[in-house]
């Protein structure tokens, strides 16, 4: 196997990619806007930047870089700076990859393409069709379509992977806001929310990933990931705490307060994440890859929360 160009390389998942990558020997080259160690440094991934002279013997690609869903959005016409930051410049850098002679192209995508939300005991599949709510989701979708087409007409291998919430060392967002909770032993107050909600641990969604860069059956793929049974978010914040050295606590709060407290407070976007289902089924994963997560729950969450781990860099996930 040839070069790995990764795009993002500088970000949460981009930073843990390059490490696991490099441990393994496999060689990587690593660009982000962002000035960091060990990375190359572009101006920019718009149309005016011309990719070869980082595509040279290069075999594979890793696109990591993208504009994520914001809670305080600032555009006047969000949707068009997504497609700009998520369709525009990924066709850019897929088109130019596909002339220099890439053979696989994979792209880490969003869950959310699938939806905001699943029923109980229904949830997403592969094989779903794409119901993207919001102008992040959407621009996903319309870069997934985007590059499947790029593939069938250039022969270049694409591989799609829609993670749900990447946690690890680093991790931001909504996750980094329950390990605080979690880390001031204050007590949980979903005990009475009996969601569901699939994690993937960052160590695991890169060994998925790196497995994608080989494998001849992820090629054409849309491929889910998790570590394993969903979560509640009272489980989850019982297992940081413990994390943390914490004693688990509630206090009983119906969801129906939850969600009417939430709103008066101008957090309903938020806490309906922590309200909701979104569970995956990876199945064809696993199947078609022969591929086990190599972290379980567990041991991922606890190094998550251990203080030691926190000088990583973070940035929002899905």
């Amino acid at each position: 196997m040839g070069v790995t160009l990764v795009t993002g390389a500088s970000g949460f998942v981009g930073t843990h990619l390059l490490k696991e990558m490099r441990e393994r020997g496999l060689a990587v080259r690593g660009v982000s806007r962002s000035k960091a160690a060990g990375t190359l440094t572009i101006p920019s991934y718009g149309p005016e930047l011309d990719w070869r002279p980082y595509l040279e013997d290069v075999d594979t690609i890793v696109h990591l870089a993208a504009r994520v869903h914001v809670m305080r959005e600032t555009a006047t016409d969000p949707l068009a700076e997504f497609r700009r930051a998520n369709v525009d410049a990924t066709l850019h850098l897929a088109r130019q990859s596909a002339a220099a002679g890439v053979r696989r192209f994979v792209f880490v995508s969003t869950i959310k393409v699938n939806g905001e939300r699943t029923e109980p005991g229904k949830p997403f599949t592969a094989d779903d069709q794409p119901n993207p709510q919001d102008p992040y989701a959407v621009s996903k979708a319309e870069a997934e379509a985007a590059l499947t087409t790029l593939g069938h007409e250039t022969g270049m291998e694409i591989v799609i992977i829609r993670p749900p919430l990447v946690y690890g060392p680093g991790v931001g967002g909504n996750f980094k806001s329950l390990m605080k909770w979690a880390s001031f032993g204050l007590p949980s107050i979903f005990e009475d929310v009996k969601n569901r909600r699939s994690l993937v641990f960052v160590g695991n969604l890169c060994d998925l990933i790196i497995t994608t860069l080989s494998h001849p059956n992820a090629a054409g793929r849309v491929l889910l990931a998790g570590d394993g049974p969903a979560l509640s978010t009272h489980e989850l914040l019982v297992s940081l705490a413990a994390a943390f050295g914490k004693k688990a606590r509630s206090v009983r709060v119906r969801a129906g307060v939850l969600r009417v407290a939430s709103a008066l407070i101008g957090r309903k976007e938020a806490f309906r994440r922590l309200l909701d289902n979104l569970e995956v089924d990876d199945r064809t994963t696993r199947q078609c890859l022969s591929w086990r997560p190599p972290y379980t729950e567990g041991p991922a969450l606890a190094v998550t929360g251990s203080p030691a781990a926190h000088h990583l860099p973070s940035s929002p996930v899905e």
